[in-house]
């Protein structure tokens, strides 16, 4: 009922086609709602708001994005439109609290299922390396869905750390998810060079360039990754097609084979996020 209400309360003042386009892009996290507006809608900011608080209860404040995702700490840029300010918040999936900034921080809800889709490919006792760890969303879903016998979760950004050690404490996974603050790269090499089963890299823009560290965590019998990467294609067949084709077929002494793939998500006009299961053997 309230989605068919936000619905209606926009086509008073907007165009069917624009009702449609906007809902797409409308992301809640926790009790905050966040929303991109093209420039022919930016005059409509604050009705849009409102309708938004009207219609969905648990939201608290609307922020409109005003910058893409840059930097190596992959941050927003925010404005806010109405209802209460402040950009922490607890969002809740799959049975778990992430307590995040946006502001500060990285954090999709539109990669859910793929957080949980990892998580039920991991094996009884494994060891995971999460190299793009953020909050600690995927480490903290794989340790409540699976039985990982260590998750090591790195992330660069110290505000993301500073929040997923809390999350470790606020889902009671503290001695199965381990924090580090620091770059994959030299943490792998320092203490993490051939523990891991299985490692993730979930950040696209750094994906092809820390491959070779991925491997190095790996035990010598082999291993997983979970490899993503951002692909322009015509259509979602033709990225996935290609994405099959991204990575050698050998490389640091492993034999590559991408076991699956999967679109992740739409990420613009002709841009689409990939995800490839790919098995590493000696």
């Amino acid at each position: 009922m309230r989605r068919k209400g936000f619905k209606e309360k926009l086509k008073a003042f907007l165009p069917e086609a624009e009702v449609e386009r906007f809902r797409s892009s409308l992301e809640i996290v926790g009790d905050l709602a966040i929303i991109k507006l093209p420039p022919e809608l930016e005059s409509w900011g604050s009705r849009i708001a409102e309708a938004i608080l009207q219609t969905h209860r648990n939201v608290r404040a609307v922020y409109q994005q005003i910058t893409p995702v840059q930097g190596d700490f992959r941050l927003r840029g925010f404005r806010l439109l109405a209802g209460e300010g402040g950009t922490e918040t607890i969002h809740r999936e799959h049975g778990c609290l992430f307590k995040t900034d946006i502001a500060e921080t990285y954090f999709s809800p539109r990669l859910q299922y793929e957080r949980l889709r990892v998580a039920r490919l991991v094996q009884p006792g494994e060891v995971v390396v999460n190299m793009f760890a953020g909050v600690g969303c995927f480490s903290l879903v794989i340790a409540r869905h699976a039985r990982p016998s260590k998750v090591y979760s790195i992330d660069l950004n110290p505000k993301a750390y500073h929040y997923m050690r809390e999350n470790i404490l606020l889902n009671k996974l503290a001695g199965i998810v381990e924090p580090i603050l620091g770059d994959a790269k030299s943490v792998i090499l320092e203490r993490l060079r051939g523990k891991a089963d299985r490692v993730l890299m979930p950040l696209p823009e750094k994906a092809r360039e820390y491959l070779p560290y991925a491997l190095e965590a790996l035990k010598p019998a082999g291993g997983w990754l979970h490899y993503y990467e951002f692909l322009h294609a015509g259509r979602a067949r033709e990225a996935l097609s290609q994405a099959f084709k991204l990575l050698p077929e050998n490389l640091h002494g492993f034999r590559l084979k991408p076991e699956a793939g999967r679109i992740v998500r739409s990420v613009g006009p002709g841009w689409y996020q990939v995800v490839l299961d790919v098995e590493a053997k000696p």
